[in-house]
């Protein structure tokens, strides 16, 4: 800041040192003028004007001092009052602009909330005609019409609960209840959702639940499941998928094994990022690249971790730790 103070008053330094070296230019000129009195004149002046600048400085620069630290913000109410006119000047430019923003950040809130709203009504509307293509498609006699039908049908099921549940994301500490969830329901009842999928694929399921009550939220446990087992039914064909649960560390472990087409090692460090599919799947239009980076996220708040191995060609092996009673006095005062 010292050396932006003095390139900012250069020519007020320069000009001073001009005058100073004219007068002992004059001086040493003209001999009746005493050279050694102006000498200590000069002397005198300058470190007068040093002095000058120093207490400048400090007045001067802190008002600007906190308009470097400030940060980007609406809130100018922190910052140092201004003294000078130029620093009243700036100072009420930063007070219009933030207010500006402030209404603007407002009206951006607001119209991202109606949006949000909107999307969600459009969703529970749309659940209404999808319920009822599902309740004829179930009537429908012939078989080889009825899986291909039954098959999207579930598509545009899961991809319209995954946005709903997108749209929810921000709020979920609101709709955050720990309680005693039990994994066998909440398996047993997202298997249910898939069989069609899975009888048209040939997939089966080897459960062995060793424990079945876990401390977590049923509504977003069952969304992370969904989650996981839609993506171990999408990528395998003709196998089984195993389930199983236990202890591990102290920790209650649920572990989700498919036999399909595995994740490719480089893959691996980015199956959780927003929008990312796969390096060697690119015509793959049914993939969104949404699902694990929900689920990740989901099970950050619910305190779970998330493991992942795979091996390309031979499947991938998906493990849930949830936390243990502890773990959730300590952050959610319990």
């Amino acid at each position: 800041m010292i050396r932006k103070y003095l390139w900012e008053r250069k020519s007020w330094i320069l000009l001073f040192m001009s005058l100073q070296l004219l007068l002992l230019f004059v001086t040493y000129l003209d001999s009746a003028v005493p050279f050694t009195s102006i000498f200590y004149v000069v002397i005198l002046s300058s470190l007068t004007f040093i002095i000058f600048m120093i207490v400048r400085y400090h007045r001067e620069t802190k008002f600007y001092k906190d308009l470097d630290e400030w940060e980007s913000n609406p809130n100018v109410a922190e910052m140092t009052a201004p003294d000078s006119p130029f620093e009243k000047i700036v100072f009420s430019s930063l007070v219009e602009q933030a207010e500006q923003l402030r209404e603007e950040s407002e009206m951006n809130r607001r119209m991202l909330e109606q949006e949000k709203d909107e999307l969600l009504a459009w969703i529970h509307e749309v659940k209404t005609p999808l319920t009822a293509m599902n309740l004829m498609i179930e009537r429908l006699v012939d078989h080889e019409l009825k899986a291909p039908l039954k098959y999207e049908w579930l598509r545009i099921h899961l991809l319209l609960d995954q946005q709903l549940h997108q749209k929810r994301m921000h709020v979920i500490e609101n709709d955050l209840y720990i309680e005693k969830c039990d994994l066998e329901d909440i398996l047993y009842g997202e298997i249910k959702t898939l069989q069609s999928w899975c009888i048209q694929k040939g997939i089966g399921f080897d459960i062995d639940l060793e424990v079945t009550k876990v401390l977590s939220n049923s509504k977003w446990l069952a969304y992370m499941i969904r989650q996981l087992l839609t993506n171990a039914v999408k990528y395998s064909e003709a196998s089984d998928i195993e389930i199983t649960s236990g202890r591990e560390k102290g920790q209650t472990t649920l572990t989700i094994q498919d036999h399909g087409r595995g994740i490719d090692e480089k893959d691996l460090p980015r199956i959780f990022e927003k929008g990312f599919t796969s390096t060697i799947d690119h015509h793959n239009q049914a993939s969104t690249g949404m699902g694990l980076y929900l689920t990740k996220k989901v099970a950050h708040l619910l305190l779970i971790d998330v493991n992942v191995q795979s091996t390309l060609g031979e499947g991938t092996m998906l493990t849930l730790a949830f936390p243990r009673k502890n773990d959730f006095d300590n952050v959610m005062g319990m």
